[in-house]
């Protein structure tokens, strides 16, 4: 990939990454509930998840599924789904307590199966990739080298973005103290609103 190209795909890839959607709420939450260095694997997860559509995107699953309305449909229900669940979970979880928010036996496998999850099932994302890496791909050139010029790119962008938003919403923690159970179901609400509008949204 010229560097020109490149540059420019950076910079779409840092406007892709500061508008909101699921997974930014979920570090947002995550990120004031756990704080940033725990949150640290729910970015992990996220990335990892949005490397593998974009990987799966530029080597061509993404204009399969596309073209596919029974297996879009499917994926758009199976992330609704998801995001539901997940938005009962938070809207249940009780306040935060400052004393108790970096406890040891909080488990760092559930928030990267979180991150993960959330990312590969957002059908939204999918077709997000599958519309904007085309014009940065050469049919002259290596698709796998520009695959992974591709994919290295957005992860290390999306990366510093999440964690930004974790580390903001850690901040915050004092606040949530007073107020956490009304934190915790206006965000499950949202995540609640998202998993209903995916199915619903043609």
């Amino acid at each position: 990939m010229p560097f020109d190209t490149w540059l420019l795909y950076l910079v779409t890839c840092c406007g892709i990454a500061v508008v909101p959607g699921p997974n930014a709420l979920l570090v947002l939450t995550h990120g004031a509930l756990h704080g940033s260095r725990r949150t640290l694997f729910t970015i992990s997860g996220g990335v990892l998840g949005f490397a593998l559509v974009l990987t799966l995107c530029a080597l061509g699953l993404g204009a399969l599924i596309k073209a596919s309305a029974t297996w879009f449909t499917a994926l758009k229900v199976v992330g609704g789904l998801y995001l539901i669940w997940l938005g009962f979970g938070l809207w249940r979880s009780p306040p935060v307590s400052l004393e108790t928010t970096a406890t040891p036996s909080l488990r760092r496998w559930p928030l990267f199966r979180q991150g993960l999850v959330s990312a590969l099932s957002n059908p939204k994302a999918l077709l997000l990739f599958t519309a904007f890496i085309p014009p940065f791909l050469d049919p002259h050139r290596s698709i796998i080298a520009q695959t992974a010029a591709i994919a290295l790119t957005y992860a290390v962008v999306e990366f510093a973005v999440e964690y930004l938003v974790a580390s903001a919403a850690h901040r915050v923690r004092p606040w949530l103290a007073r107020t956490g159970r009304r934190f915790n179901k206006v965000c499950g609400g949202f995540f609640v609103l998202f998993g209903l509008a995916l199915p619903a949204h043609s």
